[in-house]
């Protein structure tokens, strides 16, 4: 079973607590063993991240029986001086949109399984990114 995710040597763009947070903001009731899978971290560091961004008013929890949901609040501004004024929300909102745009590859329609067998998303046509989880809002 599960195991040390495989390590990770060099410097990444994301820090495993941006991770974390996207991982939750896509789905609010994981739990902290498919969260440390996804972000390839130990339980343990994603405890420790989840404690980090608790106490630093990121991100609450409530008890559902045997599970946490957890509620990230989306006004909270990010903590380095040179991100002054973006909010966890906006880094979000970030993120969702490069996700959406990798998801189309050229070539293939939106909506469409692709030669790889994994379907694109399926809109419009326009380049609008939504999210399934209201960042800080209630669970729907």
């Amino acid at each position: 079973m599960g195991g040390v995710p495989e390590g990770h040597s060099g410097w990444t763009f994301l820090t495993n607590h941006a991770r974390v947070l996207a991982s939750i903001a896509e789905d609010p009731g994981t739990r902290i063993r498919d969260i440390a899978a996804r972000c390839r971290l130990t339980e343990r560091a994603v405890q420790k991240i989840i404690s980090d961004l608790e106490q630093s008013g990121y991100l609450t929890h409530t008890r559902q029986g045997r599970s946490n949901r957890y509620r990230i609040e989306e006004g909270t501004v990010l903590r380095h001086p040179a991100d002054a004024g973006l909010t966890v929300e906006g880094l979000l909102d970030a993120l969702d949109q490069h996700e959406v745009s990798h998801e189309t590859r050229p070539g293939q329609r939106a909506g469409h399984q692709g030669s790889d067998g994994t379907k694109g998303p399926a809109d419009d046509g326009g380049m609008a990114a939504t999210r399934s989880v209201k960042v800080g809002g209630h669970p729907e």
